[in-house]
C-alpha cells in the first residue's frame, strides 16, 4: 500500500480507505527530518533502519541500522530489516529506488511538504498511521503559534530580498518553488532569482542579472559547509551583508519546523535590529 495522501483519514493509492496500523511496526526512515519526527512521536522503538544522513535525535539513533544514503539505499539490506512501514519524500529519494522497495515493503508513505504549515498534515498522517494522534496534535499546537510569531514578524518589517547559498564552486541558491524558499518568505525573507525552476540554480556573481535585486545574503551550513571564513568573500562578491544561517533549521520540515521558524524569526529580528 502506498499511503500518498496527507490527512485525517488514510487512503491508499488506489483510493480505498485504511484503519491505522495495528500491531507493533517495523518504520525505516529514509528521510533525515522525518526519522526525528518519527522519534518526537514516540516511536524511537519501532524504528528498525535509517540513513546515514538520519542524525537526530542522536541518542535514540545510535542503534538504529543505517540502510545507505537517501539516494543510494542499500535495498539487500533493507530487504533483511522486514520492514512493515517504510517513509520517503519526493524530493529525497529516487522514485525508481522507491517503485523498488514497494514491491517488498507493505506500506510506503510518501511525502512531499512544500511549505511550513504541509507539516500539519504530515503530523497527522504518522499520527493517524502508527496511533499517535495525542501526540501529533500537541505538535501542531505548537507549529500553528510558531507559525503565528513568524508571520507577525513578517508583517511588521519590510520585506527583504535574499540570496540564500546552499553550494560553492559552483555557486547555487535555491528557487521560490522550494521549501526553505518558503520557510523564510515566512518572516519576510524573499529569495532571489524568482522562479520555480531550476529548484537549486547555479549562477556566477558578474552575469547574472537579478543580484541586484538582492538586499542580504544568508550562507547555509548545509549542505555546503558555510563558515566564518566564507563570509568576507561573498560580501566582496556580493556588495551586501551576509550571514551565515542554520541550514537545518531553514529546510529540515517534520518536527524540526517548529524550532526553525523560531529560529528563523529570531534571527530576522536580530539582523534587522542591526
Amino acid at each position: 500500500m502506498t499511503i500518498n495522501t496527507l490527512g485525517e483519514v488514510l487512503i491508499d493509492a488506489a483510493g480505498q480507505r485504511h484503519a491505522p496500523y495495528d500491531g507493533p511496526a517495523r518504520i525505516v526512515s529514509l528521510v533525515p527530518s522525518l526519522t526525528e519526527l518519527v522519534c518526537d512521536l514516540g516511536l524511537a522503538p519501532q524504528l528498525v533502519g535509517r540513513t546515514g544522513f538520519c542524525i537526530h535525535p542522536a541518542p535514540a539513533l545510535k542503534t538504529v541500522t543505517k540502510v545507505g544514503g537517501t539516494k543510494d539505499v542499500n535495498l539487500a539490506r533493507l530487504r533483511a530489516l522486514a520492514p512493515t512501514h517504510i517513509i520517503v519524500n519526493v524530493d529525497e529519494n529516487r522514485r525508481e529506488c522507491v517503485e523498488e522497495i514497494a514491491t517488498f515493503v507493505p506500506n510506503v508513505i510518501v511525502t512531499h511538504p512544500c511549505a511550513p504549515e504541509d507539516n500539519v498534515p504530515v503530523y497527522r498522517l504518522m499520527g493517524a498511521i502508527f496511533g499517535r494522534r495525542a501526540e501529533s496534535e500537541r505538535l501542531v499546537t505548537a507549529l500553528e503559534a510558531a507559525l503565528a510569531e513568524a508571520r507577525a514578524l513578517g508583517a511588521a518589517l519590510p520585506r527583504e530580498r535574499v540570496l540564500y547559498l546552499i553550494w560553492r564552486e559552483p555557486w547555487m541558491t535555491v528557487a521560490q518553488g522550494t521549501y526553505i524558499a518558503a520557510m523564510l518568505a515566512t518572516v519576510g525573507w524573499d529569495t532571489c532569482p524568482a522562479l520555480s525552476e531550476p529548484r537549486y540554480p547555479a549562477f556566477e556573481w558578474n552575469t547574472a542579472p537579478w543580484l541586484s535585486e538582492v538586499r542580504r545574503v544568508l550562507l547555509s551550513s548545509e549542505p555546503y559547509r558555510f563558515r566564518e571564513r566564507h563570509l568576507e568573500e561573498v560580501r566582496h562578491l556580493s556588495g551586501q551583508p551576509s550571514s551565515l544561517i542554520d541550514g537545518e533549521m531553514a529546510s529540515w520540515y517534520g518536527s524540526r519546523a517548529i524550532d526553525g521558524l523560531r529560529y528563523l524569526a529570531a534571527l530576522r529580528r536580530s539582523l534587522a535590529a542591526e
